[in-house]
């Protein structure tokens, strides 16, 4: 979901930016940062509280405004990025099934999808807490294709790490298509290999054998 279907790197990036504007302190890569250390989850707040902390500035009025400053701008930032809606559309529209396997809770995860206008393509959204197990773990793609009646050979993941998405979609048996558009991570391991590389998010028709109703 993230960062395939939508940037949400950059808009984490902008909220980061609106705190620190509305602080008037800081600085919006080091908030940024934060929420990368692995101290804490991706999207806890705590990472903005412990930002206000090591700037000697935390104070619970400020820091309640900060986190709804965070999420209303990252919120506010989605959108899908070009050809997604029609792709998804296609695919749908040809009996796909279509299913989207996050770690953003369950609550994140909908207003996503209801924010970038993609929820009513997914037959189903697999999170941690339906699964039980984060990525790389492949529990929630199993989980997903048993929801989708779906065998892994017959199935093709799609994703835009190649540690998360790309390595257990692998291990499983399915066809693993890397969104390498979407990919902000400054450096990739070389011994994960996807089958398909997309430049974009459009190209994944050229891959599947389908045909428009």
């Amino acid at each position: 979901m993230d960062n395939t279907l939508f940037d949400l790197v950059g808009a984490k990036r902008e909220a980061c930016r609106c705190v620190v504007d509305y602080l008037g302190a800081g600085d919006p890569e080091a908030l940024f940062q934060q929420f990368l250390r692995g101290v804490r989850g991706f999207e806890d707040h705590g990472n903005i509280r412990d930002y206000l902390e090591d700037l000697g500035i935390y104070e619970p009025a400020a820091f309640e405004v900060c986190c709804r400053t965070y999420e209303d701008v990252k919120l506010d930032m989605i959108e899908a990025y070009p050809g997604v809606d029609e792709t998804l559309r296609r695919l749908a529209d040809a009996g796909v099934g279509l299913a989207v396997v996050t770690d953003a809770e369950s609550f994140q995860a909908r207003r996503r999808l209801d924010k970038s206008g993609l929820a009513d393509h997914f037959d189903v959204v697999v999170t941690p807490e339906v699964s039980g197990k984060r990525k790389p773990e492949p529990d929630s793609l199993i989980y997903a294709l048993r929801r989708l009646d779906a065998t892994p050979g017959e199935a093709m993941m799609v994703g835009d790490s190649l540690v998360r998405d790309i390595a257990p979609g692998r291990q499983i048996g399915m066809t693993t298509a890397f969104a390498a558009y979407g990919d902000w991570r400054p450096s990739r391991p070389a011994e994960i290999e996807a089958d398909i590389v997309l430049r974009n998010f459009s190209e994944l028709m050229e891959h599947v054998d389908v045909q428009d109703r």
